[in-house]
């Protein structure tokens, strides 16, 4: 069962008596969504992170809900066959990675177990057919991007790394086992050579200083390297002697940049980025196609996993070149490109109008002229269309698609639905909606572990019209 704390508040109140800061003995049972272990005492569900399925364990509790109880773990008692030795020495304080404790074999049973869950529990689907999981990439060393926020430490050293679990205090990294190995020189001579050129870091509670992240991006399959800092406001002096630096010592390194982000928030990417040295993108293959990819373009983290999923939709579609193609949020075209090679028509639809100009120059880069982009909302765009389409590729964000979206494909009634999803929940509801009136059905459903280490899992759902 998958378990969430918007799930059990629902569950009747079994034992008033837990207090905040009570020992508890807890055999862990399971996994929920977010990646904390679930266990039971007295009937009511306790959620406790750094623990895994057979662990049993002494938790404190540190958050006490009528239903429901947030512990730590105080002592393991007796570990789960499933728990391992982490690979990274900062494991158990890092928020980069919730499961290098879980064998990875096991990881991926849960995170299958997650979408069968919430198919049959809130979509309804009785067994669906989820197939083995896609994990070519392997469990480590596989993120072809990287943004570090950075801090001076209280002795005045420059660090960068990732926030602790639950908290604001940055845990400073001199490599990562999740990032292409390719990176790590870089992260530690960076932060010295930023240390040596003074260049002031930001301080998030005074809104002060410059320096405020440290990204890196690579083209897993091309080797290409790009290097940006994210900072406040204006230049930093020595910028451009440091950056041809960087170029002359990293033969990789293609571009170095700067983006402006003056704004007090947690976003990380201004609007304003520029080249410094180089040049301002990275190429990189994926399914066969070139692509140019800027500092902040969202383009999958996980590459051979992604082009492995896209290969799955491209084989179960098997498309003949005379179908039209609708690619919904189509990004910068990461799907909608391969696509359009194998259809005689594809269709892209974004908001944003940075992705639409990547995806044009994306489409030209590849000399593929049968492909088009829109520029609005799917919601609006959608009951528009001029063209009646064979095939919907849906791709939208966690929170799933607008119920207007599914009534539009509801009239649309395109042979063939293929929806991507990072949310097994929200996929399930609208699954649900698109299956109910007896117009689809689901025919199986290829997850695709795009995050190891994490509890996030990626997923492709086929939907084929009943009368098709």
């Amino acid at each position: 069962m998958t378990y969430s704390p918007d799930l059990v508040d629902s569950m009747p109140l079994e034992d008033p008596r837990w207090q905040q800061g009570e020992l508890v003995e807890v055999v862990i049972s399971d996994l929920s969504d977010s990646g904390d272990g679930v266990g039971r005492v007295n009937q009511r569900v306790v959620f406790v992170p750094d623990t895994v399925t057979g662990d049993r364990a002494i938790v404190r509790l540190v958050r006490v809900k009528p239903q429901y109880a947030n512990g730590k773990l105080h002592e393991l008692l007796e570990p789960s066959p499933h728990r391992i030795r982490p690979g990274c020495i900062v494991a158990d304080k890092c928020g980069g990675c919730l499961w290098q404790h879980v064998d990875y074999a096991y990881q991926t049973e849960a995170k299958r177990n997650q979408i069968l869950q919430a198919l049959e529990r809130i979509g309804g689907f009785s067994q669906p057919r989820i197939d083995p999981m896609i994990q070519v990439a392997g469990a480590l060393g596989y993120r072809n991007k990287a943004t570090y926020p950075m801090r001076r430490s209280p002795t005045g050293q420059v660090q960068a790394g990732y926030y602790q679990k639950g908290s604001h205090l940055l845990i400073n990294l001199n490599q990562c086992p999740i990032q292409d190995q390719r990176l790590n020189p870089l992260l530690a001579e960076v932060k010295q050579d930023i240390q040596t050129r003074g260049w002031s870091i930001y301080d998030e509670a005074k809104h002060q200083g410059k320096v405020r992240h440290l990204s890196f991006r690579i083209g897993r399959h091309t080797g290409e390297m790009l290097l940006t800092l994210v900072v406040k406001e204006g230049k930093l002096e020595g910028m451009k002697e440091q950056a041809a630096e960087w170029m002359e010592r990293y033969p990789s390194l293609v571009g170095v940049g700067l983006n402006i982000n003056p704004n007090r928030s947690n976003v990380i990417f201004g609007k304003e980025s520029y080249p410094i040295a180089g040049q301002h993108h990275i190429h990189e293959i994926f399914a066969g196609m070139t692509f140019q990819i800027l500092p902040d373009t969202f383009f999958q983290v996980n590459t051979e996993n992604a082009e492995a999923l896209m290969e799955s939709i491209l084989a179960e579609l098997n498309l003949q070149g005379t179908e039209v193609v609708l690619d919904a949020y189509c990004g910068v075209g990461t799907l909608t490109l391969p696509l359009a090679k194998q259809a005689k028509q594809a269709i892209g639809l974004e908001v944003q109008p940075e992705a639409i100009e990547q995806a044009a120059m994306n489409a030209a880069l590849n000399e593929l002229h049968n492909v088009t982009f829109q520029l609005g909302t799917v919601e609006k765009l959608l009951p528009t269309l001029k063209v009646q389409p064979d095939v919907v590729i849906l791709d939208p964000p966690r929170k799933g698609c607008d119920r207007s979206v599914i009534e539009a494909l509801s009239q649309i009634q395109p042979h063939r639905i293929v929806y991507v999803s990072c949310n097994p929940a929200t996929l399930a509801r609208d699954l649900k909606l698109l299956c109910e009136a007896g117009a689809y059905t689901l025919t199986r459903v290829q997850p695709a572990d795009f995050f190891p280490q994490t509890a996030h899992v990626e997923c492709a759902a086929f939907l084929t019209r009943t009368d098709s």
